[in-house]
């Protein structure tokens, strides 16, 4: 796309014609404004607009340090920094302002609008064009980042707070992070014209498809009838014989779960002998390090120290037993569902 506005007039036209071009587009462009006398004190980007006027020729005559200094003092003003090589065309509008951004490669065409917090970026530290180029008539809203070399097309709006890395086709939208296009409301009617036909052809195709399937199936129906006695028995004897074989096998699934509902069973009382049999061991080691003081104490420490070791020797041995049974159970259970689990597992 084109690096320059497609209106370069403002380069050619006197200082003093641009500045009073300035100075009359918020009327046109503003509702809010009531009086002239608001333009200098509630216009802050028209402030730096005019320093940059000033700012811009004397850059371009070799007075470039002179020129920044110029925009300098604008941004003290105005708290928009715009850098004074940036091509700005005619009847740029900058509302409100406050933290506007141009960098120094920019291009600005003719009727732009642009909105406080916006910024016209770089995304490199290269010394050629990498700033954002805006056709004439757009729009950027507050708090946009446009972002590196990119085009805005002739008429195309970038939303609040969007961030543009990559070119915006003109009379187009641009919204989010990173900003997405929408395109204008003319081109999503032909699309949706576009895809309405097209789905209406890949309807008529799929009718025409199953029309030619239920004829072939009409005519392989009408060839079944016609086979012979012969055939039909034979296919009504294996029909017979796979009912046998269904009829033999109830139904798997239901089997599977009563055979999966066992096994959590199981399970959960072999965690919970577990965990009893853990609590045993962890108290008769607590026991046997418990030391006495005095015969007395030793001799009865001793004795209650046999009951319970008793106790934990039952407690072990009937832990040893439930599993056992456990054990049992398990083994009747494979035993009970053993074809079930082996049709699972040819499936």
């Amino acid at each position: 796309m084109s690096e320059k506005p497609n209106d370069i007039n403002a380069e050619q036209m006197g200082i003093w014609e641009l500045l009073k071009e300035d100075f009359s587009t918020p009327s046109s462009r503003d509702p809010a404004l009531k009086s002239k006398i608001e333009l200098f004190f509630n216009y802050p980007g028209l402030i730096a607009l005019a320093h940059y006027r000033v700012a811009h020729r004397l850059y371009k005559n070799e007075w470039r340090v002179l020129a920044r200094i110029i925009m300098g003092f604008a941004q003290f003003l105005s708290n928009i920094d715009i850098h004074p090589a940036a091509q700005i065309g005619r009847r740029v509008f900058i509302d409100h302002g406050i933290g506007v951004v141009v960098g120094e490669t920019a291009i600005i065409g003719d009727d732009v609008t642009i909105y406080q917090g916006v910024s016209l970026g770089g995304v490199s530290l290269e010394k050629t064009k990498r700033h954002p180029t805006l056709e004439s008539g757009v729009i950027i809203g507050a708090g946009a980042k446009v972002l590196g070399n990119i085009t805005i097309g002739r008429n195309a709006k970038v939303g609040a707070n969007s961030v543009v890395i990559k070119d915006v086709p003109p009379e187009s939208t641009a919204v989010g992070i990173p900003a997405r296009v929408i395109p204008p409301k003319d081109s999503e009617a032909g699309e949706a014209g576009g895809g309405i036909n097209d789905k209406a052809e890949s309807s008529e195709a799929k009718i025409s498809e199953n029309a030619a399937y239920l004829d072939s199936s009409l005519e392989s129906s009408a060839g079944k009838n016609t086979a012979s006695e012969a055939d039909a028995n034979t296919i009504s004897a294996e029909k017979t014989s796979a009912d046998k074989c269904t009829a033999t096998l109830p139904d798997v699934s239901k089997s599977a779960l009563m055979y999966l509902l066992g096994r959590i069973e199981i399970l959960e009382q072999e965690i919970m002998l577990e965990k009893r049999a853990a609590e045993s061991a962890k108290a008769a080691k607590a026991t046997k390090a418990t030391k006495t003081a005095g015969a007395g104490k030793m001799d009865s420490g001793v004795a209650d120290s046999g009951d319970f070791i008793d106790s934990s020797a039952d407690s072990a041995k009937a832990c040893e037993e439930a599993k056992k049974a456990l054990e049992e159970l398990k083994e009747n259970l494979n035993a009970r569902y053993e074809k079930y689990i082996q049709v699972l597992k040819n499936d």
